[in-house]
């Protein structure tokens, strides 16, 4: 059995998730972006300090492990801290800015296994480096839009806020302590907990009875604590987005789980997947290269769960087609020919997709194989074809049929498919 949290990928489910890297791929390397692979862990500091000590991610969440030479290592939780890690370390800084990056890959957290969310998940991630401009945060939502919509999704929407300058959330974690100390008995263990620690991250929970609290109490939203410099820069972003007529609307309530987070917040909902509907979402993190150490590089990004947007497809009854089959299936009539079936096969690869069965076959039962697997067309080996070094073609949409010499199957066979 599979360790509870992960699952095995083959078949449909696989080609829908290559489907949707792929359609990702596109939309942003058009933008500029350069792929980026870390590795699939890192050095556990570059998450704590990232990320950030206080929250859920790194108290609860992360697979952290040490090494034989001590050394304490974490499966990536998550990737911005990873890919800010990469640029620091390669020198990107000195490069054109901005530099645009991506990456798909597998990301690791301790969470809950439920419909959509594992612990083994897979992300894409876009991260734009080098600029404070409004524009490149207008760019990154613009991207994990379009990213969203190239794949046929529609009943999408964009949630936009800000969670201010790190001055403007001290104000607001301060006017939050006030107001909830009093009622601390009330709320959950966890928000009790981030009352400590980072009080807007209350707003986030999913406890419906610290949503109840936050109602009753009237709690202000992180939108009226904005300085001149937050509240400038979000409604530059919102200029660039009602421009390019990008549907979104603002959220005042919407916080990020992430320490690193400053000014613009965004997610893309869909709302058939149930409460917990966001596909993907980001913001700008303009400190989160010093917080490794690194000089102050401002950045904006995004990721977005190929396992959550696979579940809004399905939602949206999207389906992929049958994966393609061989182009050629060899059917060996006799004992003798199944090794000439193999011969054959190994002499028209790689330019064509060639399978053959293992044993003799009757043609009938053949021909089904050949169905079962998607072929386009069989090829039969039998004692006449032996003898004259031929193979017989049948495309099997049609039944025609021709009988030619092995050397030039591979040129009509790449004529037909054409």
């Amino acid at each position: 059995m599979a360790v509870r949290g992960t699952k095995d990928l083959f078949g449909k489910e696989l080609r829908l998730h290559q489907h949707i890297v792929a359609t990702a791929r596109r939309v942003l390397e058009a933008a500029g972006a350069m792929e980026l692979i870390t590795p699939v862990f890192e050095e556990t500091q570059v998450f704590e300090k990232g990320v950030g000590a206080a929250t859920d991610i790194v108290r609860k969440e992360m697979f952290t492990f040490q090494d034989r030479g001590g050394r304490s290592l974490t499966l990536r939780p998550e990737g911005t801290a990873a890919m800010v890690r990469a640029y620091l370390e390669h020198g990107m800084k000195v490069w054109p800015q901005p530099v645009r990056l991506w990456m798909a890959g597998p990301m690791f957290r301790a969470e809950r296994p439920q419909k959509g969310r594992y612990r083994q998940f897979h992300q894409v991630n876009y991260e734009a480096l080098g600029s404070e401009s409004p524009i490149l945060d207008a760019e990154a939502i613009v991207l994990l839009y379009e990213s969203l919509k190239e794949l046929g999704l529609r009943r999408l929407s964009v949630k936009l806020s800000s969670v201010g300058d790190p001055e403007d959330r001290a104000r607001y974690n301060a006017y939050l302590r006030e107001v909830l100390a009093p009622y601390r008995d009330a709320l959950s263990e966890d928000s009790k907990e981030r009352l400590d620690l980072n009080p807007m991250r209350i707003l986030d929970s999913k406890d419906e009875k610290d949503q109840a609290l936050l109602r009753e109490l009237k709690v202000r939203p992180m939108l009226d604590f904005l300085g001149e410099g937050a509240l400038a820069h979000l409604k530059a972003v919102e200029g660039h987005l009602n421009r390019l007529g990008v549907p979104y609307a603002l959220e005042p309530a919407l916080v990020r789980g992430l320490d690193y987070y400053v000014r613009t917040a965004f997610e893309v909902h869909h709302e058939e997947i149930g409460a917990q509907s966001a596909l993907g979402g980001g913001g700008r993190y303009d400190g989160l290269s010093e917080l490794l150490g690194g000089p102050r590089v401002p950045g904006v990004g995004f990721a977005f769960g190929v396992e959550r947007v696979a579940l809004a497809l399905e939602a949206e009854g999207f389906g992929l087609p049958e994966g393609k089959g061989p182009d050629l299936y060899l059917i060996p009539l006799t004992e003798e020919a199944v090794a000439e079936a193999f011969y054959l096969a190994e002499r028209l690869r790689p330019r064509l997709r060639v399978e053959y069965a293992l044993g003799a076959k009757k043609p009938g039962k053949g021909v089904e194989e050949a169905l079962k697997r998607n072929a386009a067309f069989a090829g039969f080996l039998g004692e006449d074809e032996l003898r004259t070094g031929e193979v017989t073609l049948k495309r099997l949409s049609t039944g025609e049929q021709v009988r030619l010499p092995q050397a030039e199957a591979l040129g009509f066979l790449l004529s037909a498919l054409a």
